[in-house]
């Protein structure tokens, strides 16, 4: 039986609708027009680009044009976009040079699929407008940004007149700073999301899943990802499950065992997208042994340190601190209150799973990031909190435990806040 005990997000809670694609469409689309008429011109006059160019081809999209178009389109041949900066009060001028068809978002002086056609039209809008700083997909730090492929650049450099080429630059800090932003509508539908990401954990650690002593962690692995794919859920990442048990549960049952027993924790590692925004949790679950009627307290007590560590994380969110700044404030504060081994390994979320936001550690590195972990924090970024402590285990006869959690969180200007709550107690089989 399954105890009444669960994390609050999902406590007492049916699980929520998931929207049928149709409508998820129509939210995708209202999310993205905001996105175009403000955070678009804030990102590209902070960074002091007068014009953006997104050039991709159809099997091969350009990570940033997936966030600048709508979900219910087709594709063909070449694509460009052209993003244009017409001044205070004027607002961003957005091009669709291409049979994609953009609806109410772009202009589109032309729909044709012919490259011929489409090129020269390119050259005549950008003379027409003489823009003073040209940004292209060339990022080499934020792979986010990275997106224009070597073929398309060399066809750009050689059909543009010489004095445009020369004012090229890597758009990499525009698409940083468009793509880490989230507008206030984003942040209470990731809500929402969350929710639904906590409820498909909670259903995986139920006896829907697991059936204590059949029940493999690989059968979990699929269960998960199946589950997913029949609510038209896509994972953000490979499912993971592992099995975190005693010492003398290993030697019974051998290295290799993977079956799910009484007296083991289980602990994940998923994530969903859904309706453009990413998650990415890990949670735990204790397989309680006859008599028990909660896991055991050394793990308690763990998951308690964990918890002081997440506070801890939250409360040094400052804006304007770097990556690598967060990471040193955060491991400083959290070894002077006393927790044992802490390490921080968070990384910003949202329209991507690993980025572009700053890098706050990784589980090998805890002094520096070069590259991301220079990166700033802004208001309206999000993340996943993964952070561990460890503990030595009584009951386990003084084993040492990585006490692993992973929730998401946003940074507006009341503070950092977790977006759809923590797990502060174990789910329990």
């Amino acid at each position: 039986m399954q105890s009444q005990e669960q994390p609050a997000s999902t406590r007492n809670r049916p699980f929520p609708e998931v929207l049928p694609l149709r409508q998820r469409s129509e939210v995708i689309h209202g999310i993205l027009k905001k996105r175009l008429d403000t955070i678009l011109p804030m990102a590209m006059r902070e960074t002091g680009f007068d014009m953006w160019l997104i050039l991709c081809q159809e099997d091969d999209l350009d990570p940033v044009f997936k966030t600048l178009t709508p979900m219910d389109l087709w594709c063909p041949i070449l694509q460009i976009l052209v993003l244009y900066d017409r001044g205070e009060g004027e607002g961003i001028e957005r091009i669709n040079i291409s049979g994609t068809n953009t609806y109410d978002l772009y202009d589109r002086p032309y729909r044709g699929q012919v490259e011929e056609e489409q090129w020269p039209l390119l050259m005549k809008i950008i003379e027409e407008r003489d823009p003073k700083r040209i940004g292209i997909n060339t990022g080499s730090i934020e792979w986010a940004a990275g997106g224009l492929t070597h073929n398309l650049y060399l066809q750009l450099v050689e059909k543009l007149p010489t004095k445009y080429v020369e004012r090229l630059d890597s758009a990499e800090p525009l698409a940083t700073r468009w793509i880490s932003t989230l507008t206030d509508e984003e942040i209470e539908l990731y809500e929402y999301v969350v929710n639904v990401a906590h409820h498909l954990i909670a259903e995986s650690y139920s006896r829907k899943a697991i059936v204590p002593g059949l029940t493999t962690v690989d059968d979990l692995h699929w269960y998960y990802w199946e589950r997913c794919a029949s609510l038209g859920l896509e994972v953000s990442f490979r499912p993971g499950f592992s099995l975190v048990r005693s010492e003398a549960m290993k030697e019974k049952y051998g290295e290799s065992d993977r079956v799910i027993r009484a007296g083991d924790f289980v602990r994940c590692d998923v994530g969903i997208r859904y309706l453009r925004l990413t998650t990415d949790n890990k949670a735990w679950v204790y397989i309680r042994r006859p008599g028990e009627q909660d896991a055991p307290e050394g793990m308690k007590y763990l998951m308690a340190q964990g918890n002081k560590l997440q506070d801890v994380f939250m409360s040094e969110f400052e804006l304007g601190l770097t990556g690598d700044e967060l990471l040193e404030n955060i491991l400083t504060r959290a070894r002077r209150e006393g927790l044992r081994k802490p390490k921080v390994y968070s990384h910003s979320l949202g329209l991507f799973l690993h980025e572009p936001g700053p890098l706050i550690g990784l589980p090998w590195e805890q002094d520096s990031c070069a590259g991301r972990g220079a990166v700033k924090l802004e208001y309206n970024y999000t993340f996943t909190m993964e952070l561990s402590v460890r503990g030595l285990l009584p009951e386990w006869g003084g084993q040492e435990i990585a006490m692993a959690l992973e929730e998401d969180v946003v940074f507006t200007k009341q503070g950092c806040r977790l977006i759809d709550g923590r797990q502060t107690d174990f789910y329990l089989i």
